[in-house]
């Protein structure tokens, strides 16, 4: 058998030669799809790149290079399947056609709508990187508006292909299937009604701005940091870094404290000195303890010390001072510097601390009802100070 009779050989409808070409069809994509993704990808950077505001073409790349390598493999498919004699449009299918033969075109029409949508949602990605670049002047506002765009637009453009898969693919009446869509869309709202309320409630957080991402908010019995406003839910870092989800609808229903609004922290607490001390030490620790908070620079001037409580064990100093900031981390190192004077002025007028550990030996062993301990510093999550006994 010579080679011209090898090649025009026919089996299966298709002739040998037929076969090779579609074979070489589909190696050159195969083989070239990483390369002709990568010229395409700089062709398209020549148009976006005076408006790229310093996303790279490199970073460009990186977002298409996938899906379009995977359009162009799709497309030498289709090319290499138009040599073939084998159906490749639906209009080319008969319904005496094997289910196999239906069930292969119908995956290739789902795939390439599929990567076609995979690359506009790359696309809308590239833009937010855009967008992220031109709002770096005020970077948590664009954090908090910026992830919530790209996920509306990236869930019409899945809602968009998957009507076209089922129109063009399955042959569904979507004119139709839409129309039908309001008569059970009651029924619809009932069976969705949570996540109906929490995507209206994500619409009122973005309109009346209670909050914003990076802010540290107290609702409910939950203090953290915004790190994420979704469609559904609002997902805080809490103080002990934990992860927590909460449903919008929570965010918006329950008592919100915005702790990153606040103009100062507040620190309070018993000062709680030994019953010995006399009336001279006792003015001058309050007096010089009021011009040691006064004095510094990011405590406001309402400060309050006064000699407020006499028991049995002791004599308690109120102590209660606001400082002007909004680092957690500066606010402690104010309390710090404080507290270290405070120590001072007191070992400075020879007088000194009731000594707990005493006391609470004292109290438990005597059996005749209950003693007054003097009150410690606590720090709650937020960052406030309160006293405890």
């Amino acid at each position: 058998m010579t080679l011209s009779e090898i090649l025009h050989y026919r089996f299966l409808g298709n002739d040998v030669q037929t076969y090779l070409i579609a074979l070489a069809i589909l190696l050159f994509g195969l083989l070239f799809k990483n390369l002709m993704s990568r010229l395409l990808t700089k062709l398209l950077y020549r148009f976006v790149r005076g408006k790229s505001e310093g996303v790279t073409e490199d970073q460009f790349h990186e977002l298409l290079i996938q899906p379009v390598s995977l359009v162009i493999f799709l497309t030498s498919l289709y090319l290499a399947f138009q040599i073939l004699n084998i159906p490749v449009r639906s209009a080319e299918l008969a319904r005496s056609d094997p289910w196999y033969e239906v069930a292969i075109f119908r995956l290739y029409q789902i795939c390439i709508i599929s990567s076609i949508a995979w690359i506009i949602t790359r696309f809308i990605d590239f833009f937010v990187l855009v967008f992220l670049r031109r709002a770096e002047a005020s970077p948590r506002v664009a954090n908090q508006l910026v992830p919530f765009a790209r996920d509306l637009l990236k869930f019409l453009v899945g809602a968009v292909a998957f009507l076209i898969i089922l129109g063009k693919t399955f042959g569904v009446d979507v004119t139709a299937l839409i129309g039908g869509l309001g008569i059970g869309g009651l029924a619809v709202a009932f069976a969705a009604k949570e996540s109906l309320e929490n995507l209206l409630a994500s619409f009122t957080i973005f309109l009346d701005r209670p909050f914003i991402v990076g802010d540290l908010v107290s609702v409910g019995d939950i203090t953290g940091t915004i790190e994420q406003i979704g469609f559904r839910s609002t997902r805080l870092r809490t103080v002990e870094k934990s992860y927590v989800t909460v449903p919008n609808k929570s965010m918006i229903d329950k008592p919100l404290d915005n702790l990153s609004l606040r103009t100062a922290r507040r620190v309070f607490f018993m000062m709680s000195l030994r019953q010995n001390t006399s009336n001279d030490q006792l003015h001058s620790i309050v007096n010089q303890a009021f011009e040691a908070i006064n004095t510094h620079p990011l405590i406001q001037p309402d400060a309050q010390v006064k000699f407020t409580s006499l028991t049995s064990n002791s004599k308690d100093i109120r102590i209660q001072y606001y400082v002007a900031t909004d680092s957690y981390d500066e606010y402690l190192n104010v309390m710090e510097e404080i507290n270290f004077k405070l120590v001072e002025i007191v070992e400075r007028n020879d007088s000194s601390f009731v000594d707990t550990t005493r006391l609470t030996t004292t109290a438990s062993g005597s059996g005749t009802g209950s003693t007054a301990l003097p009150r410690s510093l606590q720090s709650s999550p937020d960052g406030s100070s309160v006293a405890s006994s």
